[in-house]
């Protein structure tokens, strides 16, 4: 093959590739996580006054130091499941034990984001709380309906 023509057909897979990239992400959208989606509502929807931002504004601060060590504590429990897998190599009694430690630590993590949702919840007025509440529904179960 000619260079020339080589350059050419090269110039042409590029443009099809962006043309089909671009094609692929205007008709196949990606999904918005929950998290965002209901980060988006609270902050975007709710019309919330001066005082009930600075109070959310805590509770973010607060809750986002809790998570970060909950997360590290769920990596930390991965690191150890992985250690007792390799070890092990099968389902003893090191593996099942790494596996409970780490549902503790999601079962927390869960808490702490419900309690954190809980608390966002109580300083909301009625008519904010209930496009909350169908946020936080819709965050939960966006995947199963």
């Amino acid at each position: 093959m000619k260079p020339r023509m080589f350059v050419r057909f090269a110039l042409v897979a590029f443009f099809a590739a962006v043309a089909g990239v671009f094609l692929c992400r205007q008709f196949f959208p990606q999904p918005v996580a929950a998290s965002v989606a209901l980060h988006e509502v609270l902050h975007g929807k709710l019309d919330l006054d001066d005082r009930q931002k600075a109070q959310i504004n805590v509770f973010e601060q607060r809750f986002a130091v809790q998570r970060r060590a909950l997360e590290l504590e769920l990596r930390a429990d991965n690191a150890r499941l992985a250690d007792a897998i390799e070890a092990e190599h099968g389902n003893g009694p090191r593996v099942i034990a790494a596996v409970d430690q780490s549902h503790r630590a999601m079962g927390e993590l869960q808490k702490e984001t419900l309690g954190h949702i809980f608390a966002i919840r109580q300083i909301l007025r009625a008519d904010q709380a209930q496009k909350f509440d169908r946020a936080v529904v819709h965050a939960l179960t966006d995947d199963v309906r």
